[in-house]
């Protein structure tokens, strides 16, 4: 599922150094009661292969993410990585299945899983994750759907706090770590304020206050690589960056398109309709259908910046 990558491959140490630094400055910007908690810079590693993660990881880099069920399966189970990342840190943020819940929880070094999006997934991974006793509660996060957009994931804003009630009462092998959200691409790139974070900074308030906890007790997972300088700043915790670090992603060509030679990286225009037309067979339909638009975006949005750093 993952590949190799062509003759330019980046310069992952500088790339990451340049996110960190920037991660770090967004931090130094924020209101004086944001200043607590240091964000934490997930490594998005989709369709990456295990020598990049590796090379982050030798870096300094300790949590990465992975969007689809089989690829973190694969990744987390490479000799490579676990002979050479002891103290890596998965991230799963992409559409989960219940069906695929028990290769999730089986995945060595999993940290936490973001995208809970209803209590049925909740009991499932809390159901798998008490029958490992792994002696500490699975970390998830609620996804809530900030920008009422189709085909992203995540329960609306007003059933978030009695999602998470549920989890509290109802999921004791899970630890509710915070909200994430993923939010539309057209806020982030044209909005001064962007309306998406500021709804999960509602959202968090109204679930703290539901929870009976201090609202910066809950983690925010907000912010990819075009806009996580301004989701720190409006309070993330926890951003996700991929192409920016890694470079471009390269995806398997279409069958209709392999024999052609036309190139695999996904159209934007396209990325609405595939959500749709996806067969129920993909471990992250939905969500491949809700980021891909952004990745080539923001690939292009930092370019420019990465390559005059």
């Amino acid at each position: 599922m993952f590949h190799k990558m062509g003759s330019k491959a980046p310069d992952i140490v500088r790339q990451l150094k340049f996110v960190i630094d920037r991660v770090n400055a967004a931090a130094r910007s924020r209101p004086p009661h944001l200043q607590g908690k240091e964000p934490r810079l997930v490594a998005v590693s989709k369709t990456k292969p295990s020598s990049m993660i590796v090379e982050a990881y030798t870096s300094g880099q300790r949590h990465f993410g992975e969007n689809y069920v089989q690829e973190l399966v694969e990744k987390s189970t490479d000799p490579q990585i676990l002979q050479n990342c002891a103290d890596l840190r998965w991230h799963f943020i992409g559409n989960l299945q219940k069906n695929k819940v028990n290769k999730i929880t089986g995945v060595p070094n999993l940290f936490m899983v973001e995208t809970v999006d209803s209590e049925k997934l909740a009991l499932a991974l809390n159901n798998s994750w008490g029958k490992l006793s792994r002696g500490e509660p699975l970390r998830i996060m609620v996804q809530v759907n900030t920008s009422g957009e189709e085909n992203k994931g995540g329960v609306k804003p007003s059933e978030a706090p009695a999602l998470a009630l549920f989890v509290r009462d109802k999921c004791p092998h899970l630890q509710l770590a915070g909200l994430m959200t993923i939010g539309s691409y057209e806020s982030s790139t044209t909005a001064t304020v962007n309306p998406d974070f500021q709804c999960l900074v509602q959202c968090r308030k109204e679930v703290a206050e539901a929870l009976g906890v201090a609202e910066l007790d809950l983690e925010l997972s907000m912010g990819m690589s075009h806009d996580f300088e301004h989701a720190i700043e409006t309070g993330s915790t926890n951003v996700r960056v991929g192409s920016t670090i890694f470079g471009a992603r390269q995806y398997p060509p279409k069958p209709d398109s392999a024999a052609s030679g036309a190139a695999s990286e996904p159209n934007p225009s396209s990325a609405s309709t595939s959500a749709s037309t996806a067969g129920p067979g993909g471990d992250s339909a939905k969500q491949c259908s809700s980021t891909d638009k952004v990745e080539v975006a923001e690939t292009e949005l930092h370019s420019l910046s990465l390559n005059s750093s």
